[in-house]
């Protein structure tokens, strides 16, 4: 029975529903966990430090195809770790940008997998914003520099974009839970007219303590992943993950029958979600406008 290998940047109960998308995938190529495919899985639980240390054991643990998930450093972990096993990944990112692949159409080398475009969506979700906000003039933008390709793209796209929106940026950095707090009490201080969360760790692994301190403090807010929507955040934006997971389960599947990374194009996402939490507007003394209502995807009631 051939072995699978998932290395994960964050935890599995924040991660059901996509790891579920993940398995269906597999299943869409003939893959069943337990009856014909083992799986072997990594969790580094947003600590990052140690995705190198478990990318090794599942090198030595000799598995078919590693599916590195959860954002570029299990990609990057997992191609430091091994040139020889297939590796998968999914990235919000350039994936050329990041070193992984050569190009999106010849990857090259033992690396492919999908993009889910989170930082080149963040002028879309500034627009989205000012669509709710039509009176706003200042929005602030929280981003981690950590992940400096993503904080770049974001920065680069927004940057652009506020201009012909008539809003001025506040950028904010945060990379910790302690310092999130710490954006929000400048936040609180200055008092934009709304805030946009960057994608990525540690915001999605952070999402309760967002979605709570955006609400304590009647921030209109829009984030990147359903998820936050889900927990009573305003408004989202993004590629459904599900999906991408489940791509990457498809492109596993087709490499335990044999295909090679490096024949397999990138897929860039092409499912995107604008979920709008209903309540929240209610609760924050917004009214949607009917033109915003008509183009998202799902309305929570």
């Amino acid at each position: 029975m051939p072995v699978i290998g998932v290395l994960h940047t964050q935890s599995l109960d924040r991660f059901t529903e996509q790891m579920r998308g993940f398995r269906q995938g597999l299943k869409a190529v003939g893959y069943i966990e337990g009856e014909n495919v083992a799986i072997e899985y990594r969790w580094a639980e947003n600590q990052m430090d140690r995705l190198p240390t478990l990318a090794s054991e599942l090198v030595r643990r000799q598995v078919a195809v590693i599916a590195a998930l959860g954002g570029g450093g299990s990609s990057l972990a997992a191609k430091a770790a091994t040139t020889t096993i297939p590796i998968v990944f999914n990235v919000g990112d350039d994936p050329v940008r990041l070193g992984l692949v050569a190009s999106l159409a010849k990857p090259g080398g033992n690396l492919t997998g999908v993009n889910f475009l989170f930082g080149e969506l963040a002028a879309k979700r500034l627009e989205l914003l000012r669509m709710l906000l039509p009176t706003a003039t200042r929005v602030a933008v929280l981003i981690n520099p950590a992940n400096l390709t993503d904080a770049e793209t974001t920065l680069r796209d927004i940057e652009a974009a506020a201009p012909k929106m008539g809003l001025k940026i506040q950028v904010l950095h945060a990379s910790t839970s302690r310092e999130i707090n710490e954006a929000f009490a400048t936040i609180v201080r200055e008092r934009p007219d709304g805030l946009l969360v960057g994608a990525g760790p540690p915001f999605s692994s952070r999402r309760v303590q967002l979605v709570q301190l955006a609400a304590r403090h009647a921030l209109p807010a829009i984030y990147a992943t359903r998820q936050n929507a889900d927990i009573g955040g305003l408004m989202s934006y993004g590629a459904s993950l599900t999906d991408a997971y489940r791509e990457v389960g498809v492109y596993v599947g087709k490499i335990l029958r044999g295909a090679k990374p490096a024949d397999l194009p990138v897929l860039q996402s092409s499912k995107f979600e604008l979920v709008i939490n209903a309540e929240t507007a209610r609760m924050l003394g917004l009214t949607v406008p009917p033109t915003l209502l008509s183009i998202a995807d799902e309305v929570i009631e």
